[in-house]
């Protein structure tokens, strides 16, 4: 084994800038699976707005009532993609540093029953059971209160809307070793339900055929589980934390269960210095 330490210097040098590579790759791919979604979220509203718009100045309307619906469809579309933009918007300006995160030392059960509050009418309105395990309180984690509630929330709120019926479970998971805790939103979805597919190859409608209207346009603005789940990384990695979908085997479901897992940073507990004990 060679031990000259300028070659020990220079492989380590070499491992580092290799580990630097593999990461910067990473979050290359990250950023044009980000700019994919993005694209695939903007298509649906552009393209009923651009569709809407093609029968009114096309004078199609039955009559001047249909037109007015049509024209408040394409404004309900606008208002999506605006609200979309927003999104992306708050989340670069705090990627960069326009918008500062304020890390700080949080008391975990605190947020936890803040979401709860937030979100257990909603599940008792789909009769949906939903179930925060209540945290120690003395766990406590170092991150940006309005971002971590808000991921959270994210976490919870999108299955909320999507399931029909069935369960969503929040627990906590200290880990003193490795310094984080893990927090656990698991759902009796498959995990693929977080990570639709994008078809980047597949061409946009042409405008100028017969076009399908929906007339039943949700005005209440919901990101996908695709986009959601990459908000909620970026967030938590800006908080030094990560985030990972698991697949959970659940004894007799014909496929695995979806557990989300957020990982954030303990506060490192603040102990008196040698000798000043009693001060």
């Amino acid at each position: 084994m060679d031990s000259n330490p300028e070659v020990l210097a220079l492989k380590e040098k070499l491992q580092q800038a290799e580990v630097a590579y593999h990461m910067a790759a990473e979050m290359s791919q990250f950023k044009a699976g980000f700019l994919a979604r993005i694209s695939h979220e903007l298509r649906s509203p552009l393209n009923s707005l651009i569709g809407l718009h093609q029968i009114i100045l096309s004078d199609l309307c039955e009559d001047p009532a249909e037109e007015r619906e049509f024209v408040a469809q394409a404004h309900t579309s606008a208002l999506k993609m605006v609200a979309l933009l927003d999104e992306i918007l708050k989340v670069a300006r705090t990627e960069y540093g326009t918008n500062q995160l304020e890390i700080q030392p949080l008391q975990l059960a605190q947020v936890l029953a803040q979401v709860y509050d937030l979100t257990h009418l909603q599940a008792a309105n789909r009769n949906i059971r939903l179930q925060i395990m209540p945290a120690d309180p003395e766990i406590y984690v170092m991150a940006d209160h309005r971002w971590l509630r808000q991921v959270l929330m994210n976490l919870v709120d999108t299955p909320l809307k999507l399931m029909q019926e069935g369960s969503i479970t929040v627990s906590v998971h200290p880990d003193a070793a490795t310094g984080y805790v893990r927090i656990w939103i698991e759902d009796q979805r498959p995990a693929s339900t977080w990570s639709d597919s994008i078809d980047l190859l597949r061409s946009v409608p042409e405008t100028n055929k017969s076009i399908e209207i929906d007339k039943t346009i949700d005005e209440n603005f919901t990101l996908s589980p695709g986009l959601t789940l990459l908000i909620c990384q970026t967030l938590l990695e800006l908080m030094k934390g990560r985030l990972e979908v698991l697949a959970v085997p659940s004894p007799g479901a014909e496929s695995n269960l979806t557990r989300i897992q957020c990982s954030i940073p303990l506060a490192i507990p603040q102990t008196p210095l040698l000798g000043q004990e009693g001060k």
